[in-house]
C-alpha cells in the first residue's frame, strides 16, 4: 500500500480508471513539478513549441518505440479525446476507401465503437450479437467481409473482464486495436496490426492523453468531413503539435515508460500480470463458488477481474459489506461497473504484487467469515 501524505491510511487503487499510477512516478513528478530541469518553470506552463518540450514529446515517442519494438513504418502519435474519440477518429481516417468495416464485439467498449462507425458507413458485426460477453467465438465462426476497410476489436474489455489471448486474423485485411486497458502488459508484434489506440489512464499514465500507433500506409485515406484534430494524417505530419498537445499528460506518461523499462519492459509487466491475476482467480476457483467468475477461463482478463458474491447473480448484501470492509482496509474502487454489478478488480501494471496479495488476504477472510 502506498502512504498518503495527508492521511496516516495506506491505500491502494484497484480504479478501473483513472487508475493507479507508479508511486515512483509521482514522487518524480512532485520533484519537478515547480520547475522541470534548468528552465525554471513547470511543464504545465512550458511552450509546446519550445525546444525543451521537444525533448519530452520526442523522448516519450522513443520510450514507448523502444519498449514495444514499433518498426520504424509506424507514427506515434499523442491524441486527446479519450478511446471515445478515436470510436469516430478510426472510420473517419479509415473507411472511405470501401465504405464498410468489420467489428468483433465482445463487451461494451467494442459495442460502443461499432455504433460510433455505423454513422460513417456500413459495420458488419463479425460475431453473433450477444448481451452476456463472457466468452470469444471460435475464429471459424467469424463472417468476415473482405471487402472491409479494416477489421476492428478490443484487446481487453474492462467492464465484462473478457481479454483476446491471441491476435485476430484478418485475412489481410488491416486490424484495429483498442488497448486502452492492457497496452504494454505483454510484448506485442506491433507489425500485425494497421493501429493501435490506447487512452493512457489504465495502464501508461494520466486521463487525457491517447497513444496512437498508425501505420504509414494508411495515412491520407481520411474522409474530407474528418476534423482536423482526429486527423492521423495532420496529427503524424505535425508530430503531434498541430494544436496544443495535452503537454503535462505526455510529460508523466514519458515518466510511466521510463518506469516499465526499469522494471523489466513488456517481458516484466507480463510475468507480473500472470502473477497477480494468478493469485486472484486460484482464489476465486477454490471458494466453491461463494465467489463466482462468469468469464470463460480461456479469455479471463489479466487487467480487470469481475466477480460476484454469493453465486451468479450475486448476494447485495454480502456484495455491500464487502465493499465497504475493503473501504475501511484502504482499498479502493473495487466496486463493479454499474451495468453489471458486483465487485471487479482492476490489475493494472502499476499494482504490485503486495497489492494483490492484500486483496486476496481479505477475499479469503470474508469468504472464511461468510461462507455456508
Amino acid at each position: 500500500m502506498s502512504e498518503n501524505s495527508t492521511s496516516s491510511t495506506p491505500v491502494i487503487n484497484f480504479g478501473a480508471g483513472p487508475a493507479k499510477l507508479p508511486e515512483e512516478v509521482l514522487q518524480e513528478v512532485q520533484r519537478e513539478l515547480l520547475y522541470y530541469g534548468t528552465t525554471n518553470i513547470s511543464v504545465m506552463e512550458m511552450s509546446h513549441r519550445s525546444a525543451d518540450y521537444a525533448v519530452i514529446n520526442d523522448g516519450t515517442q522513443q520510450a514507448v518505440r523502444d519498449l514495444l519494438n514499433i518498426p520504424d513504418n509506424y507514427k506515434i502519435l499523442f491524441m486527446q479525446g479519450g478511446g471515445t474519440g478515436l470510436f469516430a477518429a478510426v472510420p473517419l481516417n479509415l473507411m472511405s476507401e470501401t465504405g464498410c468495416a468489420d467489428y468483433i464485439v465482445t463487451g461494451s467498449w467494442s459495442a460502443k465503437a461499432a455504433k460510433e462507425a455505423m454513422k460513417y458507413g456500413k459495420v458488419n458485426m463479425v460475431v453473433p450479437k450477444t448481451d452476456s460477453y463472457v466468452d470469444i467465438p471460435e475464429q471459424n465462426t467469424w463472417i468476415l467481409n473482405p471487402n472491409a476497410s479494416y477489421v476492428y476489436y478490443c484487446a481487453n474489455e474492462t467492464v465484462h473482464g473478457v481479454e483476446f489471448p491471441f491476435i485476430p486474423d484478418t485475412q489481410g485485411i488491416p486490424l484495429v486495436a483498442d488497448m486502452s486497458s492492457n497496452i504494454l502488459s505483454q510484448p506485442l508484434d506491433v507489425s500485425k496490426f494497421g493501429v493501435i489506440f490506447a487512452g493512457a489512464q489504465k495502464n501508461i499514465g494520466p486521463a487525457g492523453v491517447t497513444l496512437v500507433i498508425v501505420r504509414e500506409d494508411l495515412l491520407g485515406k481520411a474522409a474530407v468531413t474528418c476534423p482536423t484534430v482526429l486527423d492521423f494524417t495532420v496529427m503524424a505530419k505535425d508530430n503531434s503539435l498541430h494544436n496544443t498537445p495535452p503537454t503535462f499528460l505526455i510529460y508523466v506518461m514519458g515518466l510511466v515508460f521510463k518506469w516499465i523499462k526499469r522494471n523489466g519492459g513488456a517481458e516484466g509487466m507480463k510475468r507480473m500480470a500472470k502473477e497477480k491475476s494468478g493469485i486472484i482467480y486460484d482464489l476465486i476457483s477454490s471458494s466453491n463458488n461463494f465467489y463466482y467468475c462468469p468469464v470463460k477461463s480461456a479469455v479471463c482478463s489479466r487487467m480487470n477481474i469481475p466477480f460476484r458474491i454469493g453465486g451468479p447473480n450475486g448476494n447485495d448484501d454480502l456484495e455491500k459489506e464487502f465493499l465497504s470492509g475493503a473501504q475501511k482496509l484502504g482499498m479502493l474502487q473495487l466496486k463493479g461497473h454499474r451495468s453489471v454489478g458486483g465487485i471487479r478488480a482492476s490489475l493494472y501494471n502499476a499494482i504490485t504484487v503486495d497489492n494483490t496479495k492484500a486483496l486476496a488476504a481479505y477475499m479469503k477472510e470474508f469468504y472464511q467469515t461468510h461462507k455456508k
